[in-house]
């Protein structure tokens, strides 16, 4: 029995994240390299009608990354110099970056302590006479309260921008995440619920939103391939404004229909696993665990470990490295990043301040057994 506990102790490795590539998902790619099209074809076409229907959103486009979506959100709404956008302090540079870019200002936002999304109170207070728009990040997986937040957009007049990278597949009241604002942007980057490898999403129930994105992401070309070749001279087409090359190819395109496949048995998989760790670690006094409902998408699975924990955060992380367990924090929050340093508006920012020093993301993926997690779990309940 000793010399089991020892191998069991020992001999696992267990990553972060461990993407899920299939049999079926390398099929569907290796099919697409022998089409002559690889961009802008029928396979690109294909993923963002399915996307749109299981999002229920009437405009679905494919686009390189998540990044990019939200450059092409902001864009297309025409936030630009010293226009103000609110965002939570706990999420990753690119929400940030996107503004920048963009020549709009950032104004960091304190976040909930329960669900680490961004707080209603917090965005009252920060909101200016420069204020354009609001971009909320559902973390983790979980909805943010879009009902409230779409209630401050109306009466301020504000555009509300949806960053949904952790949550394809959670719902709020009932209707998929990034159809309650203006824009919702998606990501597929390795870590996700499903991937493309890199690639993005943006949806929108506006024509005009719809149209703009479409052409901006491809250079802003008044033509598309399939109508440069099918009618007239293909060179024959018009510019109207700089535009970027955004475009999501036709074999990450073809990945994501597969995936997209398999995504309520991927998320269901990750809320299961969500669940166990739950049942095993609300029991370990000084660690606090995250809420499981069936709306959300357990993107991540983010413990905080208080001050009743007899080790801290960073020690912690230590402990579980040295025992080949892979963790990481999302996210260290913007504020403290150089480059928000000359912001006079990244104050009052007390939560996610508190909240950096105590969270901890385990590893969790979809086929993470119960064998991993008890290796987690026992090294954590053990100190």
């Amino acid at each position: 029995m000793s010399n089991q506990k020892r191998s069991f102790d020992n001999s696992m490795d267990i990553p972060f994240f461990v993407p899920l590539v299939t049999k079926e998902d390398k099929e569907v790619v290796k099919k697409v390299l022998n089409s002559t099209l690889l961009t802008l074809g029928p396979e690109l076409e294909k993923f963002e009608k399915k996307f749109a229907k299981f999002t229920d959103t009437k405009y679905a486009i494919g686009v390189s990354n998540a990044t990019a979506a939200l450059q092409l959100a902001l864009r297309t709404l025409k936030i630009s110099k010293d226009d103000e956008v609110l965002i939570p302090d706990l999420t990753f540079i690119a929400t940030a970056s996107s503004i920048l870019n963009n020549g709009g200002i950032p104004v960091l936002v304190d976040v909930e302590k329960d669900s680490l999304n961004i707080s209603v109170e917090s965005i009252k207070k920060k909101i200016t006479s420069k204020t354009k728009a609001i971009i909320v990040v559902h973390f983790a997986g979980r909805a943010c309260n879009m009902k409230e937040i779409m209630k401050i957009a109306k009466s301020n007049n504000l555009y509300v921008i949806e960053d949904c990278a952790h949550a394809i597949g959670t719902h709020f009241c009932s209707k998929h995440v990034g159809t309650f604002g203006d824009i919702g942007c998606f990501s597929f980057y390795p870590t996700k619920n499903i991937t493309t490898v890199e690639g993005g999403m943006v949806i929108t129930n506006s024509k005009k939103i719809f149209d703009n994105v479409k052409s901006l992401r491809n250079h802003s070309m008044t033509k598309s391939l399939s109508q440069r070749y099918n009618s007239g001279n293909p060179w024959d087409y018009d510019i109207t404004e700089p535009g970027y090359n955004f475009r999501l190819d036709e074999i990450r395109s073809a990945l994501g229909s597969s995936q997209l496949r398999r995504i309520k048995k991927l998320n269901q998989l990750r809320r299961n696993a969500c669940k166990y760790y739950n049942q095993h670690l609300q029991k370990v006094k000084g660690i606090k665990t995250p809420s499981i409902s069936s709306n959300d998408s357990c993107h991540l699975y983010v413990i905080r470990i208080t001050p009743e924990y007899r080790i801290t955060r960073n020690q912690l992380y230590k402990k579980l490295l040295k025992n080949k367990i892979r963790t990481t924090v999302h996210y260290k929050p913007l504020h403290k990043f150089s480059i928000f340093k000359k912001y006079k508006n990244s104050k009052n920012l007390s939560n996610s301040s508190q909240i950096y020093e105590e969270i901890l993301s385990l590893p969790l993926y979809p086929q993470i057994s119960q064998k991993q997690q008890d290796k987690v779990i026992k090294c954590i309940s053990e100190q």
